[in-house]
């Protein structure tokens, strides 16, 4: 460990307070490498809502062991939300095959450290160090995870998500690089949603209009709500469309009911939920976090089948918002090639990942390598498959 820190790890963050954790995860000032001030699933609210709820814990398999670095005054200077796993569920950076080669070969691959934020496919802070922390804070962050993968006897340290000069620095460190693709919609400066349609081709506006009216067409009525405005009811209805769809997608959906009252509780004013009424009863709805430059799509569900419903609910209203209220970009959740065609543009995401093993390590890495370039090679071209209009044509 660096001179002048100290290290514990914390099994909750009921020992942390808020604001000292809070002011290294999103310290005030410009944006981050990925262009955002304000990242809500790093805050002490989400992931401590995470685990009142007991959607991480024993239940799930996340059991939290937070990173924590003090200066020698005993300020906390430094931390990363660090979990250890015995599975490769809920990080949406798939590591199944790692796991299964290395076990066939006589290894032993769990348990192994995650410092994510849970069931969270979105890119931001994950070494989270304080703007006055002293020089070497981050080092000896990274310092940190490595003596707790010793410590716990774990195969390796995946860093998922994580930002663009995180990936640098933990490449320093030793760490593969491994990226992925996902797909954000840009707000270009747009006045308002018909300012963006008329930005694309004419067959995809077209496209575009005829899916919104349908999606409606059937007497739905469309309710933004946050804020105060959410109440109990609305996050009972909208945990049903949760379970619904998580059931049928994962068997056993992540999240409790719990989540969503702590959620309401500590940060609802981050939260908007697009809830899609049919007189008064809603009947679907999707669940959006406010950063400060961005939206984040998270989760869906719905109790009918209407066609094109989960684009207007998901996706074009979230742009109609952002637009309105002057957030930079929209981010959708992991992987959907559909939404290319709704305006959303390919975006590379980092993870970096770390072996005790350097047989395993010498392999992952050459595996890494191979797909860093397909990964290259897919975002070029589905940025020749996006719907904008050639700058020349009327």
């Amino acid at each position: 460990m660096a001179q002048g820190f100290s290290v514990r790890y914390a099994e909750s963050l009921e020992s942390v307070a808020a604001a000292d954790w809070d002011k290294c995860a999103n310290p005030p000032g410009p944006p981050d490498s990925v262009g955002e001030r304000y990242n809500p699933f790093v805050s002490h609210g989400f992931l401590r809502a995470l685990e009142l709820s007991k959607s991480v814990g024993a239940r799930s398999g996340w059991i939290p062991a937070h990173t924590l670095v003090e200066d020698s005054h005993g300020r906390l200077v430094a931390c990363a939300p660090t979990y250890i796993k015995m599975h490769s569920l809920g990080e949406y950076v798939f590591d199944h095959n790692w796991a299964q080669a290395y076990e066939h070969a006589g290894g032993r691959y769990y348990p192994k450290i995650q410092v994510a934020s849970p069931f969270t496919p979105v890119t931001g802070r994950r070494l989270l160090v304080a703007p006055d922390a002293p020089e070497g804070a981050r080092e000896a962050l990274i310092g940190a995870l490595e003596e707790l993968r010793k410590a716990t006897g774990a195969s390796s340290i995946h860093v998922t998500f994580c930002t663009e000069d995180e990936r640098v620095a933990l490449s320093g460190a030793g760490f593969f690089d491994r990226a992925g693709e996902q797909f954000h919609f840009v707000n270009d400066g747009y006045a308002d949603f018909e300012d963006f349609l008329a930005r694309l081709t004419a067959r995809k506006r077209k496209a575009i209009r005829r899916e919104r009216r349908d999606a409606l067409g059937g007497g739905l009525e469309i309710d933004l709500l946050t804020g105060n405005d959410i109440r109990p009811a609305h996050w009972d209805s909208f945990f049903a469309f949760y379970m619904d769809t998580g059931a049928r997608k994962w068997g056993h959906p992540y999240l409790t009911r719990a989540f969503f009252d702590e959620i309401g509780a500590r940060m609802a004013d981050r939260v908007l939920l697009v809830m899609a009424r049919r007189g008064a009863r809603h009947i679907a709805g999707a669940i959006n976090f406010l950063g400060d430059d961005a939206i984040y799509g998270r989760n869906w569900g719905a109790l009918e089948e209407v066609p094109f419903l989960h684009f207007e609910v998901c996706y074009y209203q979230a742009i109609d918002f952002a637009i309105r209220h002057g957030f930079k970009r929209v981010e959708a959740g992991a992987q959907g090639e559909h939404k290319i065609a709704r305006g959303y543009r390919p975006a590379i995401t980092h993870s970096a990942h770390l072996f005790a093993d350097p047989r395993l390590g010498e392999a992952v890495s050459a595996y890494l390598a191979r797909e860093r370039a397909a990964v290259a090679e897919w975002a070029a071209e589905h940025s020749a498959e996006l719907p904008y209009k050639a700058e020349n044509d009327g």
